[in-house]
């Protein structure tokens, strides 16, 4: 087996509230959208950087509460963009975490966290 991609499916409760935190302060871009009929849940792909997340209104798809852990470098310049976006819901801090890296934890307005990670490099301890 060889796998090509995992892309997590977290659950949304609003589109406009989702859109407000992915799109707008986190800066992912929509790559689809679906739904069934108007009025129905959206279920949708946001993506930035390499990072590829489903967003789903449909009961069942995903549960609340679900973390995403997220390798990635630059973590320092994102935090501070996201700080300076002054995002009236969420100032995350810039951690370091027991595992060997600075981690930024953001908290969705579902409950759902995602946690970007970067490496610690030995000259930063």
């Amino acid at each position: 087996m060889k796998v090509e991609k995992v892309i997590p499916i977290l659950r949304i409760f609003d589109y406009k509230k989702a859109i407000e935190f992915y799109v707008d302060w986190l800066g992912f871009k929509i790559v689809w959208e679906h739904t069934f009929e108007e009025h129905a849940p959206v279920y949708m792909e946001v993506e930035k950087d390499g990072i590829t997340l489903h967003l789903s209104e449909h009961h069942g798809d995903g549960t609340p509460g679900t973390r995403v852990f997220i390798w990635c470098t630059g973590l320092k310049e994102y935090h501070k963009e996201l700080i300076d976006k002054k995002y009236k819901y969420n100032r995350p801090g810039f951690d370091k975490a027991f595992y060997g890296a600075w981690a930024v934890q953001v908290d969705d307005p579902f409950g759902n966290k995602l946690i970007f990670n970067e490496k610690v490099e030995e000259a930063e301890e």
